[in-house]
C-alpha cells in the first residue's frame, strides 16, 4: 500500500476498493437502465399500443432527464458529501422503477422515466468524484478501469438481462428488478462510502436554466422532426426553428459559464487540460454510439428474423464475454500501457464493428455472422471506457472532483440523448425511404407501423433500414477516434492534483475552505 493510499484510508476510516465496489453497484444498475428498454421495445409497443416514435421516448425521456441535471448534481455532491447525494439519488432511482414497472399506459411510462432519470444524474457523478478524492494518481488507472469495465459491461448486458426478463415475466420486470438491486447497493454504500469533507459552492441559476432548456430545444427538435417531416409543428414554431434555438440557448451558456462573476456550473477553467478536453470529445461521440446501436440490431433480429426478446439479446453474448473478461486486463496495465493507443485501438474497432453490422443487415446475411462484429464490438468496449476516463480524470485536483466528473458524465450523457433521438428519427426516414410507397407510413411521412407485424414483403426493406441506421454511430466514432490520437500520456504524479489545469486550482481553493485541507492530508 502507497503511503497516500495509506493516508486515505486513515482519514476516512474506509478503504477505496471496498468504497468502489460499493457504489459499482448501483452505478451498473443505472447504466443497464439507459439499454436494457432496447430490447424490450416491440413488447412494450404491443402492450402499451404504441408506435415506434412513442416507444422510443421511454429511453430518450429517461435519457434527457439523466443528461440535464448532471452538471449542478455534480457541484451537489461536492457542497453535501457525494455519499450524502448518492444515497438520495438511489432511492429516487428505486421509487421510480417500482413506478415504471405499475405503468398502464406510454405517458405514464414516459412520466415515470424521467423521474428515474432524475435519479440517475444525482448517483452518477458521485462515483467519479470518490475515485478521484480516494484513490491517489498511481492508483487510479485500475480504479478507473473497474469504473470503465462496469460502463461498458453495463451497455452490453442491458439487452441480455431485458431479454431474458421479459421472455420469463414480461416487460414490467425490466424495472420491478431494480427494486431489490437498490435496496442492497444503499445498504453496502452505507458500510463501505466514506464520508468526505464538504466544498461549499454557490449555484448557477442562470446557467442551469439555459442549459436545461437548451438541451431540451435541441433533442426534442430531432426526436419529433421525421415525425412533422421536418417542417411545421404548430403555428410559426417548426421542427427547425427548436433545434436552432436549442444551438443558440447553449451558446448563451456557454458564453455566460465564461463571462459570469460568481462560480459557473461549468468550470471552463477544467478545458485548459488537452487531455480533458480530448477525453470529453470522446466520449460525447461513444455516449452517441452507445445509446442509438443497439436498437436497430433488436428490431431487426425481432421484426424480421422472429426471434424472441431473449434470442436477440443473445446476439450480443459476444459483446459482454469478451468485454467483461478484457476491461480489467486493461485497466491493470493503463498505468503502464499509453491511453492514447489503447483508447483508440478500441475506438476504431467500435466504428469498424458497427460498419460490419450494418452491412450484414442491409444485405440479408444469416444471423450467425453478426457474431463476429458483436465479438468485435467486445474488444473495443474493452479497450474504449478505461482510458478516456483515465485521461479525463488523471489531473483533476480534489476541489474540483465533482464539478470534472459532472462535466465528463454530462458530455457522455449529452451523446446518449442526442444518439437516441438522432437514430429514432433516421430509422424513420430510412423506413420511410425503404418501404414500398404508402407502406406503413403515416401522414406526418414517418413510419409509424406498429412495432412487431411486419408482412414478409417489407421484411427485407426493413432490414435494409436498420442496417442504414448503424451508420450514425460508426460514423459518429471516428471523431472519437480523432481525439484519442491527440491525447497526450498522462504524467505520472505522486501527490494528488499535480498536474491540474492551473487556472482551475487556485479558484477551487479559494472558494473552498475545506478543500486545502483535505488535499494537504493526503
Amino acid at each position: 500500500m502507497t503511503t497516500a493510499s495509506a493516508a486515505a484510508d486513515l482519514e476516512h476510516g474506509k478503504k477505496p476498493w471496498p468504497a468502489l465496489w460499493a457504489l459499482v453497484v448501483g452505478f451498473f444498475m443505472i447504466l443497464v437502465d439507459s439499454t436494457i428498454v432496447s430490447v424490450a421495445t416491440p413488447t412494450i409497443a404491443q402492450a402499451l399500443d404504441a408506435d415506434i416514435n412513442a416507444v422510443i421516448w421511454v429511453t430518450s425521456a429517461y435519457l434527457l432527464a439523466y443528461a440535464v441535471p448532471l452538471l449542478i448534481t455534480g457541484r451537489l455532491g461536492d457542497r453535501f458529501g457525494p455519499k450524502v447525494l448518492y444515497q438520495a439519488g438511489l432511492v429516487v432511482f428505486t421509487l421510480a422503477s417500482l413506478w415504471c414497472g405499475l405503468a398502464g399506459s406510454i405517458e405514464v411510462l414516459i412520466v415515470a422515466r424521467v423521474v428515474q432519470g432524475l435519479g440517475a444524474a444525482m448517483m452518477t457523478p458521485q462515483t467519479m468524484a470518490v475515485i478521484t478524492r480516494i484513490f491517489p494518481p498511481q492508483n487510479r488507472g485500475a480504479a478507473m478501469g473497474l469504473w470503465g469495465a462496469v460502463a461498458g459491461v453495463a451497455s452490453l448486458i442491458g439487452p441480455i438481462v431485458g431479454g431474458l426478463l421479459v421472455d420469463g415475466f414480461g416487460w414490467e420486470w425490466i424495472f420491478f428488478v431494480n427494486v431489490p438491486v437498490g435496496v442492497v447497493a444503499f445498504v453496502l454504500a452505507q458500510r463501505f462510502v466514506p464520508t468526505f469533507a464538504r466544498n461549499g459552492h454557490r449555484f448557477d441559476y442562470l446557467g442551469i436554466v439555459l442549459s436545461a432548456v437548451g438541451m431540451f430545444l435541441l433533442v426534442f427538435g430531432i426526436q419529433e422532426g421525421e415525425t412533422y417531416d421536418w417542417g411545421t409543428i404548430t403555428g410559426p414554431i417548426s421542427v427547425w426553428s427548436l433545434i436552432i434555438a436549442g444551438i443558440v440557448v447553449l451558446a448563451a451558456f456557454v458564453v455566460w459559464q465564461g463571462v459570469q462573476k460568481g462560480e459557473p456550473l461549468l468550470p471552463l477553467g477544467l478545458f485548459k487540460d488537452r487531455n480533458f478536453t480530448l477525453a470529453n470529445i470522446a466520449i460525447t461521440a461513444v455516449g452517441v454510439a452507445i445509446s442509438s446501436f443497439a436498437l436497430p440490431i433488436m428490431l431487426w433480429a425481432q421484426d424480421v428474423l422472429r426471434f424472441s426478446p431473449t434470442q436477440a439479446a443473445l446476439l450480443l453474448v459476444p459483446q459482454a464475454v469478451l468485454s467483461a473478461a478484457l476491461a480489467p486486463l486493461v485497466g491493470k496495465n493503463l498505468n503502464k500501457w499509453n491511453p492514447r493507443w489503447v483508447g483508440s485501438f478500441g475506438l476504431a474497432c467500435f466504428s469498424g464493428g458497427l460498419f460490419w453490422f450494418g452491412a450484414l443487415l442491409w444485405s440479408g446475411a444469416g444471423w450467425g455472422w453478426t457474431l463476429l462484429p458483436s465479438a468485435l464490438l467486445g474488444l473495443a468496449n474493452a479497450c474504449m471506457w478505461g482510458p478516456l476516463s483515465v485521461s479525463a480524470t488523471r489531473n483533476l485536483p480534489p476541489a474540483l472532483a465533482g464539478a470534472g466528473s459532472g462535466v465528463y458524465n454530462t458530455t457522455r450523457q449529452i451523446g446518449a440523448v442526442l444518439g437516441s433521438a438522432g437514430i429514432a428519427a433516421l430509422i424513420e426516414a430510412r423506413i420511410t425511404a425503404n418501404f414500398p410507397s404508402g407502406a406503413g407510413t403515416g401522414s406526418g411521412g414517418g413510419a409509424e407501423q406498429q412495432v412487431g407485424a411486419l408482412p414478409a414483403f417489407l421484411q427485407q426493406p426493413f432490414a435494409t433500414a436498420m442496417g442504414q441506421s448503424l451508420v450514425l454511430p460508426a460514423v459518429v466514432l471516428v471523431a472519437a477516434i480523432v481525439a484519442a490520437l491527440f491525447l497526450a500520456k498522462p504524467k505520472q504524479t505522486a501527490a494528488w492534483g499535480q498536474g491540474a489545469p492551473a487556472a482551475a486550482q487556485p479558484g477551487a481553493a479559494a472558494r473552498s475552505g475545506a478543500a486545502e485541507p483535505e488535499a494537504a492530508t493526503r
